[in-house]
């Protein structure tokens, strides 16, 4: 039907809006996966906590296909056959999070992650992405009032999370069909708004479409 991803640095409120999201098209009468990155899978779950346990030491690429193996499992097992179902997927992360902290941040390399990507995901990639847009400075604050511990990502300093932000701004310079920004420094009302308008736009172009 429709895939959506959700993208942003860590304390952007993405996770807090998806929820938000599905019930809303949820009760337009849609069918709806909410699902998430790493995980949403079995599996790919148990991948999830190897990568954000704080006593694992991982290498740059090590980390990088870790989420890329968790990412084709998720894929094959859950999104292809929602999608196939004729349901509306959401997912918190997707294949941008991986550009933006590995590719960018880690110094992997973006193009090298992109070659990888487009085989090991073929023509299975979201419709319509969504950044969360929040400085790193500001995000961080809004970590520090949650109540549980940071994991192995969050945990990074400072110039790892400008570095992650400055990634995703290269990613949406590179892709403004796919990725639209949202500017979740709002209240959360106003965000849920600009995310309802950027999704209705989306749905209402797929099912135009289909006619």
């Amino acid at each position: 039907m429709l895939f959506i991803s959700l993208e942003g640095i860590d304390g952007s409120g993405k996770t807090t809006i998806s929820k938000m999201i599905k019930d809303n098209l949820s009760q337009k009468g849609f069918k709806v996966l909410l699902t998430r990155e790493p995980g949403g899978e079995t599996f790919a779950e148990d991948i999830r906590q190897m990568i954000l346990d704080k006593k694992n030491i991982i290498t740059p690429w090590t980390e990088t296909l870790l989420y890329i193996a968790a990412r084709k499992q998720h894929l094959d097992k859950v999104v292809i056959p929602a999608l196939k179902a004729g349901t509306i997927v959401i997912c918190d992360r997707f294949m941008d999070s991986t550009s933006a902290y590995q590719g960018y941040a880690r110094n992997v390399g973006m193009a090298e992650i992109d070659e990888v990507q487009n085989i090991v995901l073929g023509s299975t990639k979201p419709d319509l992405t969504i950044f969360f847009d929040i400085t790193p400075k500001e995000a961080h604050i809004r970590l520090l009032k949650r109540k549980r511990k940071p994991d192995r990502l969050e945990s990074e300093d400072s110039v790892f999370h400008e570095a992650v932000y400055e990634g995703y701004q290269i990613l949406i310079s590179e892709n403004t069909d796919r990725i639209k920004v949202v500017n979740s420094r709002k209240p959360i009302n106003e965000v849920l708004q600009q995310v309802d308008f950027l999704i209705n736009d989306a749905l209402n172009e797929r099912l135009s479409k289909n006619d």
